[in-house]
């Protein structure tokens, strides 16, 4: 009988005399001569994982992972996309409204008609219809989408990005490991080092990040800093001295770092910066690929003005056109680039919005059903999960939660959803509380 391990090599072939004749090789890249997919890795099911020790071993290739940098970017879709006016469209429904479906390259599925580039790659994308939820208001929902838990009590928890920054990230590393393109949820319990670093506009160097001094002067500030500190620490205060010199020690690696031109597009083509469109979220998302090309784990680019309770069908051509662009061009730089495999993409909002139209021509918030885009990371192409009822107001086939959802975004990008972080007061909180693999996205 053949004994199960995990072949590690970070390049499309196994390591040399890593597996022998009597193993079943699962290499988590690509298939090759001996190996099983990715793709079948997954179709054999955490069931069959658990029995063969093989999640163990999983887990003790985090710094494997880094090394082949894993990374998320989170498109964010703040306000609440419509399902309808997305990817979910009901034509020639009473709930339909004005909007039309188009062919997709994928086989008998359609999406709403202001996503064409969209329509012709969905063959690179997931697509998830049945998203269902019960949080309703703007706050409490974002927060849920991304952390992956309710908001309750005292306990703030992380960012999904934040826990990627801890688990993926270097704290040696010259560029923030989380880094958000507008404002997001913070790190919660996780602290200061798995914060996001803001960036207001895209394309620029970041806020007063510009060397002012020399290298030297910087350095003799930096020593007398960390003297200061040093007495600090001495009168009681050393985690917070330790916080803060660790603070100082990050952006001094970064404004020295020749690295942080990253975040600038001098670089680029104008043809590439054509394909993303000239939108500045359009830009966001060509900063985005600078920034996980050069090892930032995960960042997130918000567009908003998604909360559309009046004159929605006014509003999409413009809001769908920007994005649609924009993840296009994404998808496919990433993929021309050899990055999409070991990258994941999300597209979301916080919930979606009500089948009726409303009297002022919009919808109103429906958490009930909702979608969400994946690709890259071994998501299959043109696979779609779930179904919504004809009229659009309830889940029709496979429900899928946040928990459910969170519980893939973590198998894609190589994280086990089951790690345990410590909160302040010692309670052991696990990366995602319940949920399932999403197993269709990668078979």
């Amino acid at each position: 009988m053949q004994r199960p391990v995990i072949c590690t090599s970070p390049t499309t072939t196994p390591l040399a005399g890593q597996c022998r004749p009597d193993e079943t090789c699962l290499h988590l890249r690509v298939t090759a001569d001996g190996c099983v997919s990715r793709r079948s890795f997954f179709r054999l099911g955490t069931a069959a994982l658990a029995g063969s020790g093989l999640l163990g071993q999983i887990r003790l290739h985090a710094d494997e992972l880094k090394k082949q940098g894993r990374s998320c970017i989170l498109v964010w879709l703040a306000g609440g996309p419509s399902q309808m006016e997305t990817w979910d469209p009901k034509p020639g429904t009473p709930n339909g409204g004005q909007t039309k479906a188009i062919s997709t390259k994928v086989s008998g599925v359609q999406i709403a008609e202001y996503w064409p580039k969209l329509a012709g790659s969905l063959d690179r994308w997931g697509l998830i219809r049945s998203m269902t939820n019960k949080e309703g208001a703007h706050e409490r929902a974002t927060y849920q989408l991304h952390t992956g838990r309710r908001p309750t009590g005292s306990l703030k928890f992380p960012n999904i990005g934040s826990v990627v920054a801890e688990q993926l990230g270097r704290r040696d590393a010259e560029l923030p490991n989380f880094v958000s393109i507008g404002n997001t949820i913070g790190s919660g319990f996780l602290g200061v080092h798995s914060q996001p670093f803001i960036v207001h506009k895209a394309g620029a160097l970041p806020d007063n990040v510009a060397q002012s001094v020399p290298k030297d002067h910087l350095e003799r500030r930096l020593a007398m800093l960390h003297e200061q500190n040093a007495q600090f620490a001495l009168a009681g205060a050393k985690n917070l001295a330790e916080e803060q010199q660790g603070l100082y020690a990050q952006a001094t690696r970064m404004v020295l770092s020749p690295k942080l031109k990253a975040f600038q597009l001098e670089g680029e083509s104008e043809k590439t910066r054509e394909a993303y469109g000239h939108s500045a979220f359009g830009q966001g998302l060509l900063v985005a690929r600078r920034l996980v090309e050069s090892g930032v784990p995960f960042v997130e680019v918000q567009r908003g003005g998604w909360d559309n309770h009046q004159e929605i069908f006014k509003a999409m051509p413009k809001m769908a056109g920007e994005v649609d662009q924009g993840i296009w061009a994404l998808a496919a730089d990433l993929h021309q680039r050899g990055l999409l495999e070991r990258n994941l993409v999300l597209c979301m909002g916080e919930f979606g919005r009500t089948p009726k139209v409303n009297a002022r021509a919009g919808r109103d918030h429906w958490p009930k059903t909702f979608s969400v885009l994946l690709s890259g990371a071994g998501i299959r192409g043109g696979r779609v999960i779930g179904k919504t009822t004809p009229d659009g107001s309830d889940v029709a086939e496979q429900p899928v939660s946040v928990e459910d959802l969170f519980q893939t975004i973590c198998a894609a990008i190589g994280l086990d959803a089951g790690t345990t972080l410590e909160a302040p007061n010692g309670r052991p909180i696990k990366i995602v509380d319940g949920g399932r693999l999403i197993t269709g996205l990668f078979s």
